[in-house]
């Protein structure tokens, strides 16, 4: 059950359900940060969506490029990011670091990409070390059928959900995030 904020109130006077209010007050507690300033209802709001975004629609985008174009999202990624590239080809670490996944996650994507067409894999001949991996004209093929798979699902699942005159507001405003994010380095996870 989603939380009930009632943004149409703004400052002190918001108002949230019962078990949000709770929660607010714990995050300061449990944190430890009595200096903190606590997010206010609609920052809180906000950031409890895209939290559930970020864990569902990547789920919903996998789901309906596989029913629809028999592709898995990171399948869709690793084909589009090869297609954007010079010569349609990229060197693994590359495009690795392209999608987010790891070196040894993307090695088994790009052999079952390559067993299937889509992909070729062959040493690189600037780095003896590394692989380079090219689309071929199928995965080229592949990528344009699974476009329109793809937008659909773009759009039904996030854009149409969002009002027309909001569209740029928003793109900006996780544009800004997302560029912050990838300008601040992360810290290693920690193992155990």
């Amino acid at each position: 059950m989603g939380c009930t904020w009632d943004l149409s109130r703004s400052g002190p006077t918001a108002v949230a359900c019962r078990r949000c209010l709770d929660c607010l007050g714990k995050q300061v507690i449990l944190h430890g940060m009595a200096t903190m300033q606590p997010l206010s209802p609609t920052e809180e709001a906000l950031w409890r969506a895209v939290m559930r975004m970020v864990k569902v629609i990547p789920r919903h985008l996998d789901s309906d490029l596989v029913r629809g174009a028999g592709l898995t999202a990171s399948e869709y990624t690793t084909i589009m990011h090869l297609s954007e590239a010079p010569n349609r080809e990229l060197r693994m670490a590359d495009l690795a670091t392209a999608t987010d996944l790891s070196a040894s996650r993307m090695t088994r994507l790009v052999d079952d990409l390559q067993a299937r067409g889509l992909i070729t894999k062959t040493a690189s001949s600037s780095d003896a070390r590394g692989n380079v991996a090219r689309l071929t004209p199928r995965g080229m093929n592949k990528l344009k059928s699974a476009w329109p798979v793809h937008l659909a699902s773009v759009r039904t699942r996030f854009l149409d959900h969002i009002d027309a005159k909001s569209v740029a507001g928003v793109a900006k405003a996780l544009s800004d995030v997302a560029d912050h994010l990838e300008d601040v380095p992360t810290e290693p996870r920690p193992r155990g």
